[in-house]
């Protein structure tokens, strides 16, 4: 039986993030684009005359000529809501969303440390939604926001699971070499990047240390309580257009070898491993043996941009084991991460698929 799309809007529409929803939703067959909202200096404007579009492939015709409106809820009726805004926009527009009844799914950070509002990586923690009522009733509101984490945050996380789900992590440093389109759009000039690295990214650490604590914390009454687990991050910005690279030594429980650690990967069952969901890709997380991989430039778009790499797993003499991880940080790293999390809540029943039904 087929059923209607979602009538969704997207915050923030014609910025890096917003320009990645736009890209990824204007052929999804759940999700239906009905409004794009931006900055004043944008409203009014069709979509084609207010972005400056840096993605390959074209915008669909029928967007191209949309209309760009404020980031308001009194702008047409909406199913959902896609958040690419800044944290410091975000931090007031999307609860007067939620406060209008409508579910708000977001990338930035403005509300990922709330322990009533589930930060979610659907592989690894999708019973985390099961909070949303009490962030309902809390509120007294129908409408609800639910969080991505922090583009690297997602892909050390699902590195991770595999191992915390069978062993147990324990101590983990990370390292990052993180591409530019993390910036944003213009981002970073090319004088600062040209010949250079930078390493410093403002509150990237502080983002990475904490985030997967919580991604892996258990619920209880009052939230959700941080796992027992040491994360030390150091962040770098470096001059690759896309894609994270990261460095990872962690101490597992147990003393397991190389070839169950890989196996832990290879045979990796999520918990949203049954389901069909368009955005999940085949493999959530793939390892790889050759010596000198995973680069940005080769293996980002595993997985249509959705799969986390995983290579060169060898001996730590500090922490025990150490590896390589990569993923694309504008697709799985914010914008297709975002949308996997609001297929799985029409998996879950708490989005309706068919508009006016809330």
């Amino acid at each position: 039986m087929s059923v209607e799309p979602l009538r969704v809007g997207i915050l923030g529409a014609t910025g890096a993030v917003g320009q990645r929803f736009v890209a990824l939703l204007q052929s999804h067959p759940w999700f239906e684009i009905r409004r794009l909202m931006a900055s004043e200096r944008s409203v009014g404007k069709t979509y084609g005359d207010a972005v400056q579009w840096h993605l390959p492939g074209p915008i669909a015709p029928g967007l191209l000529e949309m209309p760009v409106t404020a980031c308001h809820p009194d702008g047409g009726v909406l199913d959902l809501v896609f958040s690419g805004l800044p944290a410091s926009d975000a931090v007031t527009i999307e609860p007067l969303f939620a406060d209008h009844d409508i579910p708000v799914v977001s990338n930035t950070r403005s509300f990922r440390m709330d322990p009533k509002v589930p930060l979610v990586i659907p592989e690894v923690n999708a019973g985390h939604l099961d909070i949303l009522p009490e962030q309902q009733a809390v509120c007294h509101r129908r409408g609800f926001i639910v969080t991505n984490p922090n583009c690297s945050t997602i892909a050390l996380t699902l590195a991770l699971d595999p191992l915390h789900r069978r062993f147990g992590v324990r101590k983990v440093l990370v390292s990052t070499a993180q591409a530019v389109s993390g910036a944003g759009y213009p981002g970073l000039s090319v004088m600062s990047m040209l010949d250079n690295a930078i390493p410093y990214i403002s509150g990237e650490e502080p983002k990475l240390e904490s985030e997967p604590r919580k991604i892996f914390g258990k619920r209880e009454p009052d939230g959700i309580v941080p796992a027992d687990m040491c994360i030390s991050a150091c962040c770098t910005r470096i001059a690759v257009r896309d894609g994270h690279l990261m460095h990872v030594s962690m101490t597992l429980d147990g003393r397991p070898g190389r070839d169950e650690i890989i196996a832990c990967w290879d045979d990796y069952r999520s918990d949203i491993h049954d389901m069909d969901l368009p955005m999940k890709p085949a493999r959530s997380v793939e390892y790889t043996d050759i010596p000198d991989r995973p680069q940005p430039y080769l293996d980002r778009d595993r997985g249509r941009g959705m799969t986390v790499t995983v290579g060169r797993l060898r001996e730590c003499p500090v922490l025990g084991w150490k590896c390589v991880v990569l993923s694309h940080n504008t697709i799985r790293g914010a914008a297709g991460g975002a949308i996997l999390v609001a297929e799985l809540l029409v998996r879950k029943g708490i989005l309706p698929l068919a508009p006016g039904s809330r």
